[in-house]
């Protein structure tokens, strides 16, 4: 018996092509936000349009590739088993593939349901779900039909993920049609409002944690060579995490029409929510124990540790800007984009390009990567890469937060709002600079992925690993 790898080759390729386009989208509209002229006064290349554009390609088409092709691959070793109706696996592939380029070219041409990580119109919507049940599908038939009776954690991850995304797409896009290019939310008010960060922070902790997680319980543990350092904490992690997350959305919305008891009740969520995180995260950290020397010679085992550090930190940040007083601060300003790429780059991105590098090579039968000073390089561009984007950003957003709340003694205002944009743009600089510099890392993973899969005939793909490895423990 040999596992069917070749849809995985084929998601593993996609999220780093899907990667430098979203990637390239977020340098253009870095760019734009310090010289504004550079949309051309072209409709398309406005920043209203391009900003959606980038973050359903850096979310869905990078992140949804990636968790795709990881889950499809960790399922296959930890149930010793071939993929569940591989043909249907193969219409998950290029049924993704469709929605992403259908999301690139209706998202410029204005098309959009004005939802944060939900703008995608009708059309797209049903198509997937229709991609996303055959997923699901082909995901828990495999676990059915596994040889082994235990079910290692990581695919309970990606099963929270897969079915609570399921949920949120569904509920949140409840609209009616107006044509094949409009549509209109079933929800009015406060009450779509609700509804509407219901699922987008549920996206953020389904989509880009929950799966994620799941990575770094496979994926850290193998590179390192050892076991999981406590089986018994990951369990508690995954049902604390999964029962917490979902009440924590209210806190987009302090200071708005939301109900107060509501927006408490998001700020109390997010304050528990710390407590799973960070088990999370030492758990993570702690399989390194026993092996932190490989940290001189493992690139990737870098990625790994990078990631688990910035999603402890952004899962401490993310609670503390819930806090009512706090958020009064923070609200509207870059800080929050600061938060957010701290998670989605330094946990999200680094997650993802590690266990990549841990899993291209074992897809083609070699040991590591064709070039281990080059993932070293990448590590340490993205890296600082990161850190300026980040730093540049909470700076900016304290800036603007404290500038907005000065008030001269008759009771007026101190800046007006053209004078914090004037004093932000030296830090929209330095973030176009870290945003570069990660963009530039990825191509060289680009280079990198094609001299490794070059290394080996493609007809010898299928073999490359024996289908006997079991789960770790």
């Amino acid at each position: 018996m040999t596992y069917n790898d070749k849809v995985v080759r084929q998601f593993v390729v996609m999220t780093v092509i899907w990667g430098i386009v979203g990637m390239l989208v977020g340098v253009i509209i870095a760019a734009q936000l310090w010289l504004p002229q550079l949309n051309f006064d072209i409709p398309w290349l406005s920043y209203g349009r391009l900003r959606p554009l980038h973050t359903n390609a850096v979310i869905f088409a990078f992140g949804g590739c990636a968790l795709i092709g990881t889950s499809l691959y960790v399922v296959q070793r930890t149930c010793h088993v071939r993929l569940f109706a591989g043909g249907l696996a193969s219409f998950v592939f290029w049924g993704w593939q469709l929605v992403i380029l259908s999301a690139a070219v209706s998202l410029p041409l204005g098309f959009t349901q004005g939802k944060e990580y939900a703008e995608l119109e009708w059309p797209i919507d049903l198509l997937i779900t229709v991609v996303w049940v055959a997923y699901a599908v082909v995901f828990f038939g495999t676990i059915v039909k596994r040889r082994v009776s235990h079910i290692y954690v990581a695919n309970w991850f990606y099963a929270a993920f897969i079915l609570t995304i399921a949920l949120l797409h569904i509920v949140n896009n409840l609209s009616l049609p107006v044509n094949a290019f409009k549509s209109y939310g079933i929800y009015t008010g406060a009450v779509d409002a609700m509804v509407q960060w219901w699922y987008g922070h549920n996206a953020v902790g389904f989509f880009l944690t929950a799966g994620f997680l799941a990575m770094m319980y496979y994926f850290v543990p193998k590179q390192a060579e050892g076991p999981v350092y406590s089986y018994r904490l990951s369990i508690v992690h995954f049902w604390a995490l999964i029962g917490v997350y979902m009440w924590a959305g209210p806190h987009h919305l302090h200071y708005t029409a939301l109900p107060d008891w509501v927006q408490s009740i998001g700020m109390v969520f997010s304050l528990i929510l710390l407590a799973p995180s960070w088990g999370g995260m030492i758990n993570g950290v702690m399989t390194l124990s026993g092996h932190w020397h490989k940290l001189r010679t493992d690139p990737v085992l870098k990625f790994m540790i990078v990631a688990l550090s910035f999603y402890g930190m952004s899962t401490f940040e993310g609670p503390m800007m819930s806090i009512k007083t706090v958020n009064a601060l923070s609200h509207y300003t870059d800080w929050t984009i600061g938060h957010v790429h701290s998670g989605a780059l330094g946990w999200v991105a680094m997650m993802t390009i590690g266990s990549l590098y841990s899993l291209i090579p074992r897809l083609v039968g070699e040991k590591t990567m064709h070039s281990v000073k080059a993932v070293d390089m990448h590590f340490w561009i993205a890296t600082i890469g990161i850190v300026l984007y980040i730093t540049s950003m909470w700076i900016a957003g304290v800036m603007q937060g404290l500038m907005w709340r000065a008030f001269n003694d008759d009771g007026t205002l101190t800046y007006t709002f053209i004078e914090t944009i004037a004093a932000t743009k030296p830090y929209y600089v330095i973030r176009l600079l870290g945003g570069l510099l990660f963009l530039s890392g990825m191509f060289i993973m680009l280079w990198n992925l094609w001299k490794t899969m070059l290394q080996r005939p493609a007809q010898e793909f299928a073999a490359a690993e024996p289908a006997h490895w079991g789960e770790q423990r």
